[in-house]
């Protein structure tokens, strides 16, 4: 259907300029450049070579009926007739083919970046999965084998530690679903109207139950603000700044978040007063494995490398954009922004 439109208003077009030309020219001359420059719009923004064609044809034909003496007539012994119409057609097949391969070559860079981040993720989580089964059996294991000889308090910090496991477990299998959700071969992000006060004081309550001892500020303008987008998905990626925060700041006690209004963008940034990000890392925040250049990995339990990568994923689908800083008074700040335009968005990752 949007290929049809686009053939149809294209040659609409030509015609229309064709009639509103004609007064000022001495010939009809014009016509047949107008059709060119229909077919040549058509083939470039519509899907394979049919179209194009098509238009080709139906310039020729538009041509000699409406531009060409006698009017309102066809007259296929007009004088220069064959040429006109292989010269559009071969317009029409060029700009087709070459359309069609930049799109198959968009297409295969696209799919390579795909492939890319999802790689990136199995290596991320093939550690961050490992780490805390580990731990789990480990206490488990010292639970069922020594139960009578633990104290009370040691058995319920073992089981405590695997609460603590699991909790992180689930955090990961989410940031996965949510992975899976916006990058599938047709995965489509609809967006909704959301209130912003209220996916922020819900991503808040969810941190707060598991870090209860840290304070979080919010400061946001007092309008009252609405925002397309998936409230789940941004939800998470707000919940995993938080805990980024919580957990890699290492000093951190206070989290702050920032909610600036722009006129066509919505910017959350979460700022800590932690030690910071190293300098070495900050290149590589959202790539989905956290080295720095030396080689030491950023966090030997908790890799957040996968968190990261999964928020700007989600971000991205939302046409949006994330980055992150060391903030000059201390501490580390994650912001992200989201159009505010609503519209229907469909994931592409982009490099």
């Amino acid at each position: 259907m949007k290929n049809c439109l686009i053939t149809a208003a294209a040659l609409a077009t030509a015609v229309l300029f064709g009639f509103l030309l004609q007064p000022f020219t001495d010939s009809d001359t014009h016509a047949p450049l107008l059709f060119v420059l229909a077919v040549l719009f058509v083939s470039r923004f519509t899907d394979g070579y049919i179209y194009g064609i098509a238009a080709s044809m139906l310039g020729v034909i538009s041509v000699n009926y409406m531009f060409t003496y006698p009017y309102y007539a066809i007259n296929f012994t007009i004088s220069g007739y064959p040429l006109t119409f292989l010269a559009m057609l071969a317009v029409s097949l060029i700009v087709s083919t070459l359309t069609t391969q930049i799109k198959q070559q968009e297409q295969i860079r696209l799919d390579a970046e795909r492939e890319k981040m999802r790689g990136n993720l199995l290596r991320a989580v093939s550690h961050d999965i490992r780490t805390p089964l580990t731990s789990i059996v480990g206490s488990a294991s010292g639970i069922l084998d020594n139960y009578r000889m633990l104290s009370e308090e040691t058995t319920l910090g073992l089981v405590k530690d695997i609460r603590e496991e699991a909790q992180w477990l689930i955090r990961i299998v989410e940031n996965l679903l949510s992975v899976t959700r916006i990058n599938g071969e047709n995965a489509r992000i609809n967006t909704d109207e959301e209130i912003v006060e209220e996916i922020v004081g819900s991503a808040v309550t969810k941190f707060c139950k598991r870090f209860p001892g840290m304070d979080v500020e919010v400061d946001m303008p007092r309008e009252f603000l609405m925002v397309p987008m998936d409230g789940i998905l941004i939800e998470q990626v707000l919940v995993n700044l938080l805990e980024n925060s919580a957990l890699h700041g290492k000093t951190t006690s206070l989290i702050r978040i920032v909610i600036t209004a722009k006129e066509d963008r919505i910017i959350f940034a979460v700022q800590d007063n932690g030690q910071g990000i190293k300098e070495s890392v900050l290149p590589h925040m959202f790539e989905g494995s956290l080295q720095s250049r030396e080689g030491e990995e950023y966090d030997s339990k908790r890799n957040m490398g996968i968190g990261l990568s999964v928020c700007l994923s989600i971000v991205k689908a939302h046409k949006g954009d994330m980055r992150a800083m060391n903030m000059e008074a201390g501490g580390a700040s994650v912001e992200f922004w989201l159009p505010i335009e609503k519209e229907e968005q469909e994931y592409g990752y982009q490099g």
